[in-house]
């Protein structure tokens, strides 16, 4: 649910087979080379809007917890040239401009290795990250246009987890699970999803019905057993966190896979990808008016005709949206947990270990030409969003005056009037997005630079019998399904892999940001996914024919003409606008030095209860103490001081505040709350900073300690 969202305990979970081919328990399948890697993405965690809901009044204001890039390579043992990197990093998409920078970067370290075919960057879609990275203009304007430091935070973070994942190629094994992971997403747009035929749905009520609730894990193991990791796929929205929210955090996906690897330890790393994320949410309660506590109009989600007040519930909303995200999450991570250790485990193997990648650009502003299952012709539109695009979703709402499922003209001529002041979209425009009325004619707009991609990423992983589609969109559930399904049929049909043994997964949203890729029936509603379906209503009928018609390269014998590398889209790192201000100074109070403490711990603490200390701080911006921590609970074992907690850690936060602008002082309160199974003894909190001073712009290195208290 990206920009104009404007809209951003424990579940039953029934492993199960399923799917493409029965499952067959085996020790092993094709010998494959496999890494993978971890690398920290925090960028600036104060004082930058955040990205996901697109709201100006949203800035960070601190760190939950930090947010990761998380890579994992599959190499042909035989040929080891034949690889793909798949990266799911905690942002809120993947991004043309970050994929760039990291291409380049790779090229230089391990050059002809990784490229454009063989590298997806996909986003959790977490509503939670700091923005301000992105290449198009439509998501820059409410982050105040671009950051170098956020962008270069990714690119950093992203390239590092692929050089940790390439070092630690080793030989190994795959192997593929599924099962059903209950109570950790329902469908918020239930009446778009209805538009679609009523046998199609019946056939998906074993998998979820209005939204996928099917889990599939890849597993990484090394010759001896030795596991190094897993990636799975699950669709439910990063939004568990709602946009009133600054704290930095990875959301439900963010915290589960944290979990996860804190549990295995030895270096694994955990991989939570999204999947046909579209229409779903983590706010499993539902979507109920605030003000009376009835339900929302079922038909465009309102509370007395306007959208403000009708917001979903996640499943501890009694208590907090934080404690709500905590529970999703868990429901992932004890969900893929008890995939990964499940007996139902099917080896990956196929054409003797191949491992196949292919990428293309494709220019949708251009007019892609598609045949329709009818036999008719079509062509994709110049991107565009609709008047439902600003109404945002029940996850959190958009503007005033904007509802969902409004397919006709809007009732307050100021936003036609705002609308022309933009750009008055053509006549072709109009007819080519019907029945979508046009808000922002954004594949026409491109001053100072375009305002969103009209070149789309077309781009799929093959290893075995598993086919990755990687989406550069949000596709909705059933969106989803059929395209997975029809290329599935393709590659049944061509003699590639069978239906009968073949896995298909789709992630997404990864490499740019296409905004939302629904039905047909469901653009038809114009409910949000509708309006902010690019390319006009048949979006997904033209991906699906990208798609098919790019199978061939998946195939152990390659076509004889390479795949054509399409058209680049622009990159926009060099020319963005930036109204974001850098760090002046940094100055204690008077009588006060940095990392004094201004307010210190009690002496003692129950478990469940929450120690607070504030500190003389300093602007974090200084330094992101990337791969570190900005906060730290050490515990004292027989006179050494050792670390029990760090900005990994979901219950210890750490929040900045300017105290005073004009000589740049500022406070830090460190919060833990003491979790269940704490043991009892003497702890402290420590606080690490960095001041910039005035004249020459000095950085320098301090850390304040609060005083010893008791867990009892």
């Amino acid at each position: 649910m990206l920009f104009v969202s404007i809209a951003c305990l424990l579940g039953l979970v029934i492993a199960e087979s399923s799917h493409y081919g029965k499952q067959r328990r085996q020790t092993t399948g094709d010998k494959y080379l496999i890494g993978v890697g971890k690398g920290d993405v925090t960028g600036p965690v104060v004082e930058i809007g955040m990205m996901g809901y697109a709201d100006l009044a949203q800035k960070g204001s601190g760190l939950r917890q930090r947010i990761h890039s998380r890579a994992f390579i599959v190499a042909d043992v035989n040929k080891p040239s034949d690889r793909f990197v798949y990266v799911i990093a905690d942002l809120v998409s993947g991004d043309t401009a970050i994929r760039d920078g990291v291409l380049k970067k790779l090229e230089g370290l391990y050059p002809g290795v990784y490229k454009q075919s063989n590298v997806a960057v996909v986003g959790t879609h977490s509503h939670a990250g700091p923005g301000a990275w992105l290449n198009y203009l439509l998501p820059q304007i409410t982050t105040q246009g671009f950051d170098s430091q956020s962008y270069t935070a990714i690119v950093d973070g992203i390239v590092r987890s692929i050089q940790r994942a390439h070092t630690s190629l080793t030989p190994g094994y795959l192997s593929l699970a599924k099962g059903l992971v209950t109570g950790a997403n329902v469908n918020r747009s239930p009446y778009a999803y209805d538009a679609n035929p009523a046998a199609e749905r019946a056939k998906y009520e074993p998998v979820g019905g209005q939204v996928d609730k099917e889990m599939t894990v890849l597993s990484f193991r090394k010759e001896d057993g030795t596991p190094l990791g897993l990636l799975n796929w699950f669709p439910v929205h990063g939004t568990s966190l709602y946009g009133n929210n600054t704290l930095i955090a990875g959301d439900n996906k963010g915290y589960a896979a944290l979990q996860f690897e804190k549990e295995m330890g030895n270096g694994f790393v955990a991989g939570f990808s999204q999947a046909n994320v579209g229409d779903t949410s983590p706010n499993t309660l539902g979507p109920i008016c605030q003000d009376t506590g009835l339900e929302c109009k079922y038909e465009d989600s309102t509370c007395g005709g306007v959208s403000q007040q009708c917001r979903g519930r996640g499943p501890a909303f009694r208590i907090s949206d934080t404690e709500s995200c905590r529970i999703i999450g868990e429901k992932q991570y004890l969900g893929a947990k008890q995939i990964y250790t499940g007996t139902q485990q099917t080896p990956v193997a196929g054409d003797g270990g191949i491992v196949r990648s292919l990428h293309t650009f494709e220019d949708f502003g251009a007019g892609y030409r598609f045949r329709l299952s009818n036999g008719t012709m079509w062509k994709t539109c110049k991107a565009a969003l609709g008047f439902s695009f600003a109404a945002g979703t029940t996850d959190w709402p958009g503007y005033a005056d904007f509802t969902q499922n409004d397919p006709g003209a809007p009732n307050n001529p100021f936003w036609l009037l705002v609308r022309a002041l933009l750009r008055t979209p053509s006549k072709e425009q109009v007819e080519c997005h019907k029945p979508k009325p046009i808000l922002l004619d954004v594949g026409e707009m491109d001053q100072p630079y375009a305002w969103s991609p009209n070149i789309v990423d077309i781009q799929m992983f093959r290893v075995g019998q598993l086919t990755i589609i990687v989406s550069p969109g949000e596709a909705t559930t059933m969106a989803g399904r059929r395209w997975k399904a029809a290329v599935a049929d393709e590659l049944d049909n061509l003699g590639i892999i069978s239906k009968e043994s073949g896995w298909m997964v789709l992630g997404g949203p990864a490499n740019t940001y296409t905004h939302y890729i629904a039905t047909p029936e469901e653009y038809g509603i114009q409910r949000y996914e509708g309006a902010s379906t690019l390319y006009g209503q048949f979006t997904l009928e033209a991906y699906i024919s990208l798609y098919k018609t790019y199978t061939p390269y998946l195939a152990t014998i390659l076509p004889p003409t390479p795949l054509p590398a399409g058209t680049s889209p622009p990159i926009n790192t060099n020319n963005s606008i930036s109204l974001i201000t850098g760090v002046v100074q940094d100055n204690p109070p008077l009588g006060k030095r940095f990392g004094s403490v201004l307010t210190d711990v009690a002496g003692s603490y129950q478990i469940g209860a929450t120690v607070k200390a504030v500190f003389v701080g300093s602007n974090p911006r200084n330094n992101l103490r990337l791969e570190g921590t900005f906060a730290a609970v050490e515990k004292n074992n027989g006179g050494t001081w050792t670390r029990a907690r760090d900005d990994t850690d979901w219950n210890l936060v750490y929040q900045w505040k300017r105290t005073e602008s004009l000589t740049g002082q500022s406070e830090v309160t460190i919060t833990w709350t003491v979790e269940s199974g704490t043991p009892a003894g003497q702890y402290r909190i420590r606080y690490y900073g960095d001041s910039k001073a005035l004249f020459g712009g000095k950085i320098t290195a301090f850390e304040g300690v609060s005083g010893v208290f008791n867990v009892l």
